[in-house]
C-alpha cells in the first residue's frame, strides 16, 4: 500500500464549506530497496519473494480479476496428493481472502474446472457486485449509536423500569 501525504493546494483556500485549506493526496514514492525488504519480510502485503519465485518457476498465469489479484495454476501435478494441479492467487495489496470474487473463488477451490477467463460465471439479475469485507476499515458500516459515529443513541422507549432494592 502506498502511503499518502497531504499538501495544501493553495494557502488559505477553502474546501467550499468554509472549513479552511483543503488537502490533496500525493503518493509517496518508495525506493527499490524498501520494496525488496518489504517483500522479503512481510507476507501480508502481496506475496513474499519465495512465493513469487515458486510461482514464476512452476506456474502459468491464468488471469486477473477486477481488483488486480492475479491467478496462477501449476504446470504439472507432481506435488499434488489428489492428482490436481495447484492453484494460487497473488493479492494486490493487503492479503485478504474476502477480496477474491465468487467466480475466482470457485475456480481456486476446484468448483469450476475452467477459469472465469474461459467460461465466465453466469450472473443473475438480482446479484450484487462483489465487495470485500470492510470490517476494521474506515468504510465499515457503523450503526447509529456507535462510538465512532458520535455515540448518540436513541432514547429508551420508556418500557424499562430500573430495579430498586427495598
Amino acid at each position: 500500500m502506498a502511503r499518502w501525504r497531504s499538501q495544501s493546494r493553495r494557502p488559505g483556500s477553502l474546501d467550499g464549506r468554509g472549513r479552511g485549506p483543503y488537502k490533496i493526496a500525493i503518493p509517496r514514492v518508495r525506493s527499490a530497496p524498501t520494496l525488496v525488504l518489504k517483500s522479503i519480510f512481510t507476507w501480508w502485503n502481496s506475496a513474499t519473494i519465495g512465493v513469487r519465485f515458486t510461482i514464476a518457476r512452476r506456474a502459468v498465469f491464468i488471469g486477473q480479476d477486477d481488483y488486480g489479484n492475479r491467478y496462477y495454476e501449476a504446470r504439472d501435478n507432481r506435488d499434488s496428493y489428489d492428482d490436481r494441479k495447484r492453484r494460487w492467487v497473488i493479492y494486490r495489496g493487503y492479503a485478504d481472502a474476502s477480496k477474491v470474487p465468487a467466480e475466482w473463488h470457485g475456480w481456486l477451490h476446484y468448483t469450476f474446472d475452467e477459469p472465469p477467463t474461459v467460461v465466465p460465471l453466469p450472473r443473475k439479475s438480482w446479484e450484487l457486485d462483489h465487495e470485500p469485507n470492510l470490517t476494521g476499515t474506515i468504510w465499515a458500516w457503523r450503526p447509529k449509536g456507535s462510538i465512532v459515529r458520535g455515540g448518540e443513541r436513541q432514547a429508551a422507549s420508556g418500557d424499562y423500569e430500573a430495579w430498586r432494592p427495598e
